[in-house]
């Protein structure tokens, strides 16, 4: 018997397709339990295979020459990864790890192409999430080249900050990423991630609790962000 675990029905992209539809997906894909700290693909992999996140955590990495990781962003449950090699069949543009224990689905370009094709609102949201990539990446650019690394540490805090459940001003961070993951996301060093979140803390608009980054003032934060950038 099938396992449940290993279905597509839960992958938002494929939600204007039956149920019928979704099983005779299931059957065309390959599926891999991935370990914590286990790599899914290497950066400059010859494969075209698109995967999808059916439950677990993993994180895109660009790998340097030097190295050196940077983490470009963090795919979670429903979310996919290699759609851009399984379009256009180049190597990979960047490396895949996972973050937790995790299931994938591995599907073959033809079939990836072929839903695309048939289902306009799959084609649509694909149509969106490259939009929002090349917004991010530009905006990534930007930050690069206009921001020093302390205010880059701010806009990437606001970045992984969610509000608050109690509704407040607070925005929250949990779990917090390392010093070192957060180093690897604004291209800095870990000391430097060190200072700079210490320095959040004494000025009153960082606080730092068991299992929590908590933002205490993000309105105040992006202010310095603008003021940074005129």
């Amino acid at each position: 018997m099938a396992r449940q675990t290993e279905t597509l029905a839960r992958i938002p992209l494929f939600r204007s397709l039956t149920e019928a539809a979704v099983r005779r997906l299931d059957t065309q894909c390959a599926w891999r339990r991935a370990k914590a700290k286990e790599w899914i693909l290497d950066y400059k992999d010859q494969s075209a295979d698109l995967y999808f996140v059916v439950q677990g955590h993993v994180r895109v990495l660009i790998q340097a020459s030097s190295g050196k990781d940077s983490i470009l962003r963090d795919i979670r449950d429903g979310d996919f990864f290699g759609e851009l090699a399984a379009i256009d069949a180049l190597p990979r543009s960047a490396a895949i790890l996972a973050v937790t224990d995790s299931i994938v689905a591995k599907m073959a370009p033809p079939v990836f192409r072929d839903i695309v094709h048939q289902h306009p609102d799959v084609c649509d949201q694909l149509l969106i999430l490259l939009a929002g990539q090349i917004r991010m990446l530009a905006n990534r650019v930007n930050e690069f080249g206009t921001l020093d690394v302390r205010t880059r540490i701010y806009s990437e805090l606001l970045r992984l900050a969610r509000p608050a459940l109690n509704g407040g001003r607070h925005s929250v961070i949990s779990p917090p990423p390392t010093h070192a993951e957060l180093a690897a996301r604004v291209s800095s060093r870990r000391e430097a991630v060190t200072r700079e979140l210490n320095s959040l803390a004494r000025s009153g608009l960082l606080e730092k609790r068991r299992g929590a980054l908590v933002l205490l003032d993000p309105k105040r934060l992006a202010g310095l962000i603008d003021k940074a950038q005129r």
